[in-house]
C-alpha cells in the first residue's frame, strides 16, 4: 500500500523557519521524481519544489526560490523541505507529491503570522 506521511508543519512567526518531511512506503521511493505542492484557502494547488530520481536535479517556483530548499534521502525513503524567511503569504496546506504515479500526502498545514 503506497503511503506519503508529511510532517513537519506548525505555526512560525515571519522570518521564522520550518522543515517539512515527508516519509514514503509501498514503491521504490529512489525511482521517483518527488514534488512539493501547497494550497492556500481559496487558491488553486501550486508546485513549490521538484527533485528528479537521479542526480538530484531541483526546481523552485519562483516565489519561493532562495528560500526553500528541496532535498531527499533515499536510504530513509524521506522527502524534506527546508523553509526560510518565511512570510505570511506562504501559509497553506503543504503536500507530497510522487511522480510519475502521482502519489499524494494528506498535507501539513504552515501558517506564518505574528
Amino acid at each position: 500500500q503506497v503511503q506519503l506521511v508529511e510532517s513537519g508543519g506548525g505555526l512560525v512567526q515571519p522570518g521564522g523557519s520550518l522543515r517539512l518531511s515527508c516519509v514514503a512506503s509501498g514503491f521504490t521511493f529512489s525511482s521517483y521524481a518527488m514534488r512539493w505542492y501547497r494550497q492556500a484557502p481559496g487558491k488553486e494547488r501550486e508546485l513549490v519544489a521538484h527533485i528528479s530520481s537521479v542526480v538530484d536535479f531541483t526546481n523552485y517556483a519562483d516565489s519561493v526560490k532562495g528560500r526553500f530548499t528541496i532535498s531527499r534521502d533515499n536510504a530513509k525513503n524521506t522527502l524534506y523541505l527546508q523553509m526560510n524567511s518565511l512570510k505570511p503569504e506562504d501559509t497553506a496546506v503543504y503536500y507530497c507529491n510522487a511522480q510519475p504515479r502521482n502519489y499524494w500526502g494528506q498535507g501539513t498545514q504552515v501558517t506564518v503570522s505574528s
